[in-house]
Order: structure tokens, then sequence, then C-alpha cells
């Protein structure tokens, strides 16, 4: 299989797990509240704690990646997640439903965009970026698939049918995707460009252990230095705060989206369509890089998904007074982070460098997974103190110190390229 096909396969069946595991909750929570008895805040809760789990799984899935068996990961995650999906209308009381979702969460760790990215830096290097931007184009269309298909088949056939349904959908559709696509990615490097900068192509001499490949940042015959020992420096935890931040004011304003136009006047009617315009607006932004991007260089790139989205919060808080700036807002916001979510894994792999890709990215997904799983929470608590206007000047606030987090990560990295000693 060549390439080219495996990261399309990767690419559909990707779109059918967040279809199937993330995008389902949002989808059919108002139904389980209401069916169950079931109050929100707990029912969110689990899901939250299904995240956070799925954060601290991710390490674990991006060293088992490092070692070669990033297939037999990402599909046994997908297919454990299908069959605990299974499970859900089994869940006679909240506790069972939560501890199914922690499950869920775990497998999500192993087959979401982390450790798939992982796998496609680990094998394509520095190729990966038009990669993972043909994945996230049309994975960005998996709310677009699970908000409806939940609503007309939990209307056929009740919620219990909706889960059933995407449960098959992953198992007998998304598994078989990411298997074929992860395998054929590993077994398609003769199908690349001979001037690929890959690790693959970059072999090792006989005898020589894998942790003697080039490090892209420190040089070409610097060993890399171990994963615990970059994890303590300032380096990681500058990048790791950056994204975090941002991933943690896209969290904050989607989940809180609704009731923050609702207090700027903004009708029921266009506030769900502004809603529902964010994805198509992220795939819009990753079809730009796609098209255009390779004109800027990477870190420009990132610099400039973090302005997109603190402007787009800027945008949210004026709309009060101009209720225009609600479209700026979605084209900013949606545009910046879909971008964002490309830049991350390559701006990880061009600051921290190639050397066990798989174990840096798990360990940079748990600060931003956290980060985005409890801000719907903190943006509660945001709101319980000062209202809307307050919650939105903190989150801008914070994601300019993400931006200047990420700009002293570019620093630093400029910095131990140049000089022996590490940053």
């Amino acid at each position: 299989m060549s390439a080219s096909r495996a990261i399309l396969c990767l690419a559909l069946g990707e779109t059918i797990v967040w279809a199937g595991f993330y995008y389902l909750f949002p989808a059919l929570l108002l139904r389980w509240e209401a069916d169950a008895g079931w109050p929100k805040t707990w029912l969110t809760a689990a899901f939250a704690a299904a995240v956070i789990v799925s954060a601290l799984v991710s390490p674990l899935a991006g060293r088992t990646i490092d070692r070669g068996h990033g297939p037999a990961i990402m599909a046994g995650s997908a297919l454990a997640g299908a069959v605990l999906l299974a499970l859900l209308p089994f869940a006679g009381s909240l506790p069972v439903f939560a501890l199914l979702w922690l499950g869920i969460g775990a497998a999500m760790g192993g087959c979401l965009y982390e450790p798939c990215f992982a796998l496609v830096t680990r094998v394509l290097g520095t190729a990966a970026r038009p990669a993972i931007t043909r994945i996230t184009l049309l994975a960005g269309f998996a709310g677009t698939l699970s908000f409806p298909l939940n609503h007309w088949m939990a209307e056929l056939a009740g919620w219990q049918g909706a889960v059933w349904l995407f449960a098959a959908l992953v198992g007998f559709c998304g598994v078989p995707l990411i298997l074929l696509g992860a395998r054929g990615l590993e077994r398609g490097m003769e199908y690349l460009p001979e001037d690929t900068a890959s690790p693959r192509r970059a072999e090792a001499p006989e005898g020589a252990a894998a942790t003697e490949l080039t490090d892209p940042v420190a040089g070409p015959t610097a060993p890399p230095r171990p994963v615990a020992e970059l994890v303590r420096r300032p380096l990681f935890w500058y990048l790791a705060a950056g994204f975090s931040l941002l991933g943690f004011n896209h969290g904050v304003v989607l989940n809180h989206l609704l009731p923050m136009l609702a207090d700027r006047g903004v009708g029921l009617d266009i506030a769900v369509l502004a809603a529902a315009m964010i994805g198509p607006m992220q795939v819009a932004g990753r079809l730009a890089l796609m098209l255009g991007g390779g004109r800027l260089s990477n870190g420009l790139v990132a610099t400039l998904s973090f302005a997109f989205v603190m402007t787009a919060t800027l945008c949210l808080i004026a709309a009060e007074f101009a209720p225009l700036l609600v479209i700026a807002f979605v084209v900013l916001q949606g545009s910046g982070y879909g971008v964002l979510s490309i830049m991350r894994p390559v701006m990880t792999r061009e600051i921290l460098g190639q050397a066990h890709f798989g174990a840096i990215s798990g360990a940079m997904a748990v600060p931003y997974l956290v980060a985005y799983a409890l801000s719907p929470f903190i943006g509660s608590l945001l709101w319980a103190a000062g209202g809307y206007d307050f919650a939105l000047v903190a989150v801008a606030a914070l994601t300019l110190v993400g931006l200047v987090c990420y700009r002293v990560a570019l620093r630093l990295s400029a910095a131990r390229a140049a000089s022996p000693e590490p940053a």
C-alpha cells in the first residue's frame, strides 16, 4: 500500500473513532439526562475524567509506538473502546456508566490524534506535516457525522440504538481502517521520495543502538537525551504550557459558547449556527495550511494560530457591542485552533527533536488534555466569580501567556541548537 492510501485509511478511521468516542457524548448528553435522570454535572464529570484518563494513557501509547507497535496499539484500543461503548446501554447506575467511560477514555488515549500523529511523525519525519493535515482535514467532519446521525438513530431506536450503531461503526469500519492504514504506513516507506527526512530512512549502522538516530534540533551527531531528562527541562514545560493554555481557551469557549452568546444578546438560532460553523472553519484552516502553508515557517504558522485564537476571544468580548463580530470570532477561533491541532506535533518534533518522539508526544499530551478536560468546569468557576465578561477576559489573558510561553520555547530551542549546552 502506498503512503498516500495509508494516510487516507488513517483519516477515515480517525473520523469514525472521533465521532464514536468523543462527539457521541455531547450528542447524547441531554438524552442521558432525560432518560436516566442523572445530573448533568455528574455526567460531564464522567466525561472529563475519561479525557484525563486518555491523557494519562498517551505516554504509554507513545512509548509503545516508539517500539514499533503502532498498528497494534491503535487498532486494539479502538476495538476495546467499541466493546465498552456497546456495553453502555447495560449500565444500570451512574457509577457503572462512569466506569465504562473511564475505560473508553483509556481507549481514546490509544487511538485518537495523539497516538496517530506520533505514528505518522515517527515514520515520515519532516514529511509528517502534510500527512497530518490530510488526516485532520477529513477527521474535522467527525462532529458533522456524529451529531445528526446520533440524533436520527436516537429518534428511531432510542439512545441505546445510537450507541450500538456507533459501536458497530467503530468496530467494523474504524478498527480495520486504522489497522490497514497504520500497517500500510509502516510498510510503505519505499513509496516516499528518496530525500524524505524520515528516521526510518536514516538507518543506523549495524549493531548501533536505536538511540543514535539524528536529533534535528541538537545536531546531526548529538545522541538524544532520555525522555525523563528532557521533561525536567524548562524548554519542555514552556512548550507544554503554551499549547495547554490554548487548548484551555478552546475548551472554555466551545463548551460555554451558547450561554456566552446569549449573554451578549445573540439569538439562539444564530448562536447554534455559530457553534455549528466552528468545525467547518477548523477544516477550512487546515485546508488553507495544506494549500499555502509551505510558504511560511512552522514556527510562524503556530504563532499565527495563537494570535488568531486570542483575537477571536477579543471579538467575542466585543460582540456585545458589535454583533457582527460573532462572524469574525467563528472564523478566527475555528481556523486558528484547527491549524494548531496540526502544528502541535510538528512543533513538538521541531523543538524537542525526533528521537523518542512517541514518548515525548505522549508526555506533551498530558498537560494539554488535562487542561482541556478541566476547562468547562474552570470556565463555570470564572463565570460564577464575575460573569462571562470576566471569564472571557481571563481566558484572553491566559491565551496571551500561552503565546509568550510558546515564543520562549522557540528562543530556547534556537539557543539549544546553537550551543552544545542544553537549554
